[in-house]
């Protein structure tokens, strides 16, 4: 940040601080809501525009080269006249960025003149020549355009510490992405009867980052052809990472791959409470459970607050509602081979000691357990059992995916087009995560990474910026405070210095 802009931070966070400073107000006669003499005019030469923000990723972008390497890599128009594959898939993402929902939402930027000037771009295509372009992919160019993506986003990852290289952490899940649509090719019926598709996501649990994306026919169960596209982020992440681990619930216990992953990574998966599991559990000595006691969600930093009355328990037990509560719960382990394994594996199993109550009344006591299976014999039971645990941060991916950046909107009409624009869409979500790991403060870093695609807009992207062409420079000049400043000049300045031969 140059000193004259520090200079001005400092002093609108001075004033800012001043304006919100607690006080012990006397009753107001006036509200703070006024009516004020409002006029609206059309400036004459001053330009700008609300998403400033688009400025520096598209920097991020360029510095990358993932531009040149869509342009390399894939091949879909004859001629460009006048844009290029790039300016296609960026225009898409950026329209993710700048808070649109669907194609349609395109057309407010392609009739901004001041964005366009912004990213030095004579004209943009419009919705119908987006969805033109999303039609004009196959598999192949799809698969083409993912390891595009991932090839840049090596990069970023070979830009981080040894300490973020120790491990890499992929999680893969499927879901349900409804449409209302009825004339969708390879929409199906799910098994809890939404129509639509059911798209496989592997995603890296470190950054959140989704590596593959895979759109399926809405009846497809969760791990169908999974395996195919675990290998590839082993693929992807194996040269950068020391360790690799697979994380997945019991729909990706895929037995028949257990042995050759063994070789190369470590894994950890939910399996299925078969009966002949539940009865090697069962036959376990007493002594050979331990209490598994669970971390603290938090830290209290203070004091603890007194626990505010359960209005949900309440309500269970006055209507007489089936109530089903957690007593105890205790971990064991024992060695098992699948059918389909050739190595013995550990199995850890967790059991939950329940109390099944009617309103006031307690129906009778249940036990249940719950299997983990992993090649690992380094971590402590209870770490396995967290570990597994953890996944559950990538339901968070996923709806961030589906309801922060649309990304599962299934604008077109095949399920092809619908993958493709799938995977663009999802490039404005993997574009925030390597903004967060080009941000040089630890705690600006943490805080991107952890962010809603909706916050990280409002902080980052959705900044009032005055666009001024002068000399052989373009100048964002930003209009508003924001108390993300000093991090985003700072990464800003970072990403500007970016080489990569």
């Amino acid at each position: 940040m140059k000193k004259r802009d520090h200079n001005i931070y400092l002093r609108d966070k001075q004033n800012l601080e001043a304006r919100l400073e607690r006080k012990q107000f006397e009753d107001q006669p006036e509200t703070m809501f006024k009516e004020s003499n409002v006029v609206y005019e059309i400036a004459e030469r001053t330009r700008a525009i609300g998403h400033g923000g688009i400025g520096a990723i598209h920097k991020l972008v360029c510095r990358l080269g993932l531009d040149d390497a869509i342009n390399r890599n894939i091949s879909l128009l004859k001629c460009h006249v006048p844009y290029w594959e790039s300016d296609h898939v960026l225009n898409i993402a950026y329209n993710v960025l700048t808070g649109g929902t669907c194609l349609e939402d395109i057309e407010r930027l392609r009739n901004d003149e001041t964005y366009m000037n912004a990213l030095g771009a004579g004209r943009i295509p419009d919705p119908t020549t987006a969805g033109d372009f999303l039609r004009r992919f196959d598999e192949t160019w799809i698969f083409a355009l993912q390891e595009t993506i991932n090839e840049t986003r090596k990069k970023v990852w070979q830009l981080q510490g040894e300490a973020f290289r120790k491990k890499a952490i992929i999680d893969v899940d499927g879901t349900i992405a409804a449409t209302t649509g009825e004339c969708k090719e390879g929409m199906d019926i799910a098994y809890n009867g939404i129509w639509g598709y059911a798209p496989l996501m592997v995603s890296l649990a470190n950054t959140n980052e989704v590596l593959y994306l895979v759109n399926r026919s809405g009846n497809r169960p969760s791990n169908d052809g999974a395996a195919e596209w675990m290998d590839r982020a082993i693929e992807l992440t194996a040269p950068v990472f020391k360790r690799v681990w697979l994380r997945g619930d019991t729909d990706f216990s895929l037995t028949h791959n257990f042995d050759r992953w063994d070789d190369r990574v470590g894994f950890v998966f939910g399996y299925d409470a078969k009966p002949n599991l539940i009865e090697m559990a069962d036959g376990l000595r007493e002594a050979a459970w331990k209490p598994l006691q669970r971390p603290a969600r938090y830290e209290v930093k203070t004091e603890e607050r007194r626990r505010p009355e359960n209005i949900k328990e309440q309500v269970i037990k006055e209507r007489e509602f089936k109530n089903i509560r957690l007593e105890s719960e205790q971990v064991a382990e024992f060695d098992y081979r699948p059918t389909h394994c050739g190595k013995t594996y550990r199995m850890v199993v967790v059991r939950k000691n329940l109390t099944v109550e009617k309103g006031e009344t307690r129906l009778f006591d249940d036990v249940r357990y719950f299997f983990y299976i992993t090649n690992d014999r380094e971590m402590s039971m209870e770490e396995v059992v967290f570990f597994a645990n953890d996944r559950c941060n990538q339901e968070n991916v996923i709806g961030q995916l589906k309801s922060g950046v649309n990304a599962l909107r299934m604008p077109s009409d095949s399920l092809v087009s619908n993958w493709a624009y799938m995977v663009i869409a999802a490039l404005a979500w993997n574009l925030k995560a390597w903004y967060g790991l080009v941000t040089q403060s630890q705690s600006g870093r943490r805080d991107i990474m952890r962010m809603e695609f909706k916050r990280f807009l409002i902080s980052y992207i959705q900044l009032p910026c005055q666009i001024v062409n002068t000399g052989r420079r373009l100048v964002y000049r930003i209009l508003t405070y924001s108390k993300h400043l000093e991090t985003f000049f700072a990464t800003f300045d970072y990403i500007k210095r970016l080489r990569f031969v």
